[in-house]
């Protein structure tokens, strides 16, 4: 009977130091027709030499599925260019603090986007943040916690208002080291409510004044507004119909300090990109100035 020589693979655990290949040798029959085997285990880098090249147009299609998985899931991105590697945030809809909003709500949870920073500041592979606005505002501690870590960053960050950020908003796209809003954008600037039951005791308006000076102190402090002007706009009666306060667009804004520039994606993407060009610009200088260690002696 001719030789024969037939491959069986049977994959064991895909974990653990067992992982591997037990690999079937089928060599011959004998007279009878009794077959003759040989075992041989291979291990997992062993058995990843039988794994066929791996396809660039399939990778490409497989990275291309994560990404969109990623805008999906989180709203959220990595994009890397020879300028450096940024991440895109996006807070959309209503801020949603400890009350779960209705699923019909199109909302930005605090949870989500709190621990998203964090990993941000302290990845050696990101380089910036560009965080884009389209809100109508919120919980305002869910918020305010949320500005406080993009405003505490030392990466460079950058906040593009698109369409609205209202109410809670407005500490939102002051919080990042560089703000830009386009001309149609509108921000809402009024005082502070409280929806459900509200005691109508002195306290409560004690209370409520206090939470107001938070975002008046916040904004005030990461924007060139006047706390004077930011006040006289929250309080401003006459142009809302059903409202305390005002309504802002993009020239007015940038006109009263609030935000930096008035412009688009491509300049709010340049500008971050000379930030990160500066940062690292400014690490190598520290480098360079570092006293060399000191050579051990006997």
């Amino acid at each position: 009977m001719a030789h024969l020589t037939l491959y069986f693979l049977t994959q064991l655990s895909k974990r653990g130091p067992g992982a591997g290949l037990l690999l079937f040798f089928l060599h011959s029959f004998d007279q009878k027709g009794k077959p003759y085997f040989e075992v041989i285990f291979l291990t997992e880098h062993e058995s990843s030499l039988f794994s066929p090249a791996s396809d660039p147009a399939a990778e490409e299609d497989k990275n291309d599925g994560n990404t969109q998985d990623s805008i999906r899931e989180s709203g959220s991105i990595t994009v890397k260019n020879p300028g450096g590697v940024i991440h895109c945030l996006t807070i959309v809809g209503q801020i949603e603090g400890h009350q779960i909003l209705p699923p019909q709500n199109k909302t930005t949870k605090y949870e989500h986007v709190m621990p998203q920073l964090a990993a941000i500041e302290e990845s050696p592979d990101i380089d910036g943040l560009l965080i884009l606005l389209n809100t109508v505002g919120g919980d305002v501690e869910a918020g305010l916690a949320i500005a406080e870590l993009i405003s505490s960053m030392k990466k460079p960050t950058v906040s593009l208002v698109l369409g609205g950020g209202h109410s809670i908003g407005v500490p939102l796209a002051v919080a990042s080291k560089r703000s830009f809003i386009v001309p149609t954008a509108s921000m809402t600037i009024h005082p502070v409510r409280l929806s459900g039951v509200v005691i109508g005791v002195p306290q409560t308006y004690a209370y409520f004044e206090k939470i107001q000076e938070r975002i008046v102190h916040f904004v005030t402090a990461n924007s060139k507004i006047s706390e004077k002007k930011f006040k006289s706009l929250m309080l401003k009666t006459g142009q809302m119909a059903s409202d305390v306060g005002t309504v802002i667009y993009g020239g007015e804004a940038v006109r009263l300090g609030l935000i930096d520039c008035l412009g688009g994606l491509s300049d709010a993407l340049s500008c971050l990109h000379e930030m990160i060009r500066e940062d690292r610009e400014r690490a190598g200088g520290e480098d360079a100035d570092a006293p060399a260690p000191e050579e051990a002696t006997d």
